[in-house]
């Protein structure tokens, strides 16, 4: 296969496919030479029609909670009272930057992702 860049989904396929073959070369050697820039090639590819965009607030918050064992009552110290917790995982009160920065600190929340905005539901009339 010639190096070229990754323009299609054939491009990307056949990169996976000698990536696939090269996989166990050498590091500093022709072949590993070869993996090597087929893996930046399809990084970048993967980066530009592939990108994973970030999680929802209140989706990561739910995860971080479930993947820990953490209660509602456990999420008090990070987002304040019961009734306030129950607002923001039921989405009706949006995370203030006080709410975003416990969580940060004491969960390793990204920020990045706790600062996304999300839809609040509109209570019924």
């Amino acid at each position: 296969m010639e190096i070229k860049p990754i323009r299609t989904k054939k491009d990307y396929e056949a990169a996976l496919k000698e990536i696939g073959r090269l996989f166990d070369a050498a590091p500093g050697t022709r072949e590993g030479d070869r993996l090597e820039v087929l893996a930046t090639l399809v990084e970048a590819y993967e980066e530009k029609h592939h990108r994973i965009s970030s999680p929802n607030p209140i989706e990561a918050i739910r995860y971080y909670m479930e993947s820990r064992g953490l209660t509602r009552s456990d999420m008090d110290q990070y987002i304040g009272i019961r009734a306030r917790v129950s607002e923001v995982l039921n989405r009706k009160r949006v995370l203030t930057m006080d709410m975003i920065r416990n969580l940060h600190k004491g969960l390793g929340i990204p920020a990045e992702v706790l600062i996304q905005p999300y839809r609040i539901e509109k209570e019924a009339a």
